[in-house]
């Protein structure tokens, strides 16, 4: 474990302490994909790096921003100007996530986001003061797009969540299935509170697609899967595709109703011996596993801290050139890289979800189908509509 206060000099450390500001669904229905795993994860960071750097306490604030990206817009405003809070992370809900980085980067702060997946972020909504960590949609779309396309599924049918990330993540997907010589029989937004999906699986079943994809998350997601069920679409020959699953949202469907589902993962607790040792001290916190967004919320707090104690300051962009500098290599990431569009660059995998008879044990839910190699993972730099970005040629 990293000691960041142990042997440090007094530094340019603003306010004499660093603070971290975590915002994030306490509540609501991506509660189970952020809220006190976030918090969880991010304070055992804290913690493990001595819970001082460069001398000075380290600060976690705590903030629902309900989903709303009025209230996530004055809560980020207060904890910048007020609080002086020097870092935001978490941001589930990708419409939160680019407000928040937008202010991030209005007012010389830092914002890392892993809850949030819409490829925008590091698109053209990049920032030079925000980093998107775990996944995005393009990286969802490429992992499950490709691994169906190779099993012979070509037509497509979305439901698609009617805000940011859905938007992205259906259409990074199309396109992902369009050049693999696939097509896309149709799509149906709906408002992502909307609990009662009856009517839109039904297009999706008469659509007669081969693969009917979700392109949302959070308890949705869940009801849509178990409805599907119900409907027998799976059992009619449609695949479903969950284009964003949680390990949290197999565990409360059940693997009756999530087996066979074919999904991308940044993170499985069960994938090495260092990812079963992190999880098992989670889940002595939190009772359950660990996803991709809690992993990542420790990993980024982590490469956070380091950088500020590489800088000798908290000062924004000199903590974001050490963190673009200084590779990643921990549970979470082997040879990780922050990109200049803010992308960090890591190997994504490829999950099938398991049968009943399958599983081993409680959390026993994959079975791995294709490591994808970080730089085949991410959006190319040369195809990047991120204004940092310099062009060859």
């Amino acid at each position: 474990m990293v000691n960041g206060g142990a042997g440090a000099q007094t530094a340019a450390v603003s306010d004499d302490v660093v603070k971290i500001g975590v915002l994030t669904d306490m509540s609501g229905q991506f509660s189970h994909e952020s809220g006190e795993g976030a918090v969880t994860a991010v304070k055992m960071a804290v913690e493990d790096f001595g819970g001082k750097v460069l001398g000075k306490p380290i600060e976690v604030l705590v903030a629902d921003h309900q989903n709303k990206p009025d209230t996530a817009s004055a809560l980020a405003r207060k904890w910048f100007d007020v609080d002086r809070v020097d870092m935001i992370g978490n941001l589930i809900n990708s419409s939160i996530a680019l407000t928040v980085s937008g202010l991030a980067k209005e007012k010389n702060r830092i914002a890392i986001i892993n809850g949030s997946g819409s490829s925008r972020l590091t698109g053209d909504a990049c920032t030079p003061n925000s980093v998107h960590y775990a996944y995005d949609t393009y990286a969802l779309a490429r992992g499950t797009g490709s691994a169906l396309a190779k099993d012979g599924k070509k037509s497509w049918y979305f439901l698609t969540a009617d805000y940011a990330f859905g938007h992205a993540l259906e259409a990074d997907t199309s396109a992902v299935v369009k050049a693999l010589g696939g097509t896309v029989v149709g799509a149906t937004r709906y408002p992502p509170d909307s609990f009662d999906q009856s009517s839109f699986l039904l297009q999706a079943q008469s659509s007669k697609a081969q693969v009917v994809a979700l392109a949302g998350s959070g308890n949705v997601l869940v009801n849509s899967i178990k409805s599907a069920q119900e409907f027998g679409i799976p059992s009619g020959g449609q695949t479903l595709a969950g284009l964003l699953v949680w390990i949290t949202d197999i565990k409360s469907m059940g693997l009756s109703a999530a087996q066979g589902l074919v999904l991308t993962n940044a993170f499985y607790w069960d994938r090495d011996d260092e990812t079963r040792a992190w999880s098992k001290r989670f889940y002595e916190r939190m009772k359950r596993m660990p996803h991709m967004g809690d992993a990542g919320d420790y990993s980024s707090t982590m490469h956070y801290l380091r950088a500020v104690q590489a800088a000798g300051t908290d000062e924004a962009q000199a903590v974001m050139s050490k963190m673009r500098d200084m590779p990643i290599n921990d549970f979470f990431a082997k040879n990780g890289r922050i990109r200049e569009d803010g992308r960090m660059v890591h190997d994504m995998y490829v999950y099938e979800v398991k049968k009943p008879s399958e599983s081993k044990g409680e959390w026993d839910f994959y079975k791995l189908r294709e490591v994808i190699p970080g730089d085949q993972a991410f959006r190319p730099l040369k195809d990047s509509a991120c204004p940092l970005v310099k062009k060859a040629g």
